[in-house]
């Protein structure tokens, strides 16, 4: 296998190429977006990381600047867990603290199951280990294809409009309105094929589910949710019984998209975890 670090923030990995965000200096953040998401959801987050961390952003398969392959196969978890071990070894990282929302939450959970050894530390916000009730894993299935059959039929413009009214991102609407126009302008800059085939490719429905191997997490864990967000907290707080070193964060005042909603409270709760991460290692190494 050959990998390519470009001069351009593009790594090549895989038949692919990867656009990554990187700044700062100190222990390596992986930062995973959402759906629909990219990089540049987290450029006002890593501006405070970045004095702390050597941050890098990846836009997952088909998402912001990366490739858009034409095959949903392309996009199936253990695909995604080979392309982040090639971009973290083209970056001659060894060990990283990884984070992840959402879609990108389940990318890095799946990730730290499948290589605990290269996860210094690991941070999921309002993400599940997939779905075990094969009828459900049916519905969701079933559900996301209409919904990537409705950016075939109605295009990308329609498809956000309906994607800003699920119930899931309802508290969304507190924001300002200077705030959720740029979060749809973000959305709209993703590829309409991207998007449908991550949900062919990479939807719960069709991710093998994690929830037994949950002990195989060895570092340091936290989950963190919204109040607000019930079907996540609950998820959380299952998950959370079956992790040797968790940590469960429950934000007040914010719903299933912690990072936008409370922004300021999300950059100090992760920081303070990653801070008592290093504290914790560095008292073992003293003995």
């Amino acid at each position: 296998m050959t990998l390519t670090l470009t001069p351009t923030p593009r790594i090549a990995v895989n038949g692919v190429s990867l656009y990554v965000r990187m700044t700062g200096r100190g222990e390596p953040l992986v930062l995973l977006h959402g759906f629909t998401g990219s990089s540049r959801s987290w450029l006002p987050h890593v501006a405070e990381f970045k004095s702390h961390h050597f941050c890098i952003s990846v836009d997952l398969l088909g998402h912001g600047g990366s490739d858009v392959p034409l095959d949903p196969a392309r996009y199936r978890m253990d695909k995604q867990i080979d392309d982040l071990l090639d971009v973290f070894d083209a970056l001659g990282l060894g060990q990283v603290n990884l984070m992840g929302y959402s879609m990108g939450g389940r990318v890095a959970l799946s990730f730290a199951i499948a290589h605990p050894d290269r996860v210094r530390s690991l941070v999921i916000e309002s993400a599940s280990p997939g779905i075990t009730d094969p009828a459900e894993r049916r519905e969701r299935i079933r559900n996301d294809e209409v919904l990537a059959e409705s950016i075939e039929n109605e295009g990308l413009e329609k498809f956000v409009e309906h994607w800003e009214r699920l119930p899931l991102f309802a508290t969304q609407n507190a924001l300002p309105q200077a705030l959720r126009d740029e979060l749809r302008q973000q959305r709209l800059r993703n590829s309409p094929r991207g998007l449908i085939n991550s949900l062919r490719g990479l939807g719960t429905g069709v991710q093998p589910p994690v929830w037994d191997k949950l002990g195989k997490l060895t570092m340091p864990v936290m989950l963190m949710v919204g109040e607000f967000d019930q079907k996540y907290t609950s998820i959380a707080l299952r998950m959370a019984a079956k992790i040797p070193k968790v940590k469960v964060a429950i934000i007040e005042g914010a719903g299933h998209t912690i990072h936008l909603e409370k922004p300021a409270t999300f950059n100090r709760v992760l920081l303070h975890f990653l801070e008592s991460v290093t504290a914790e290692q560095e008292l073992r190494a003293r003995g």
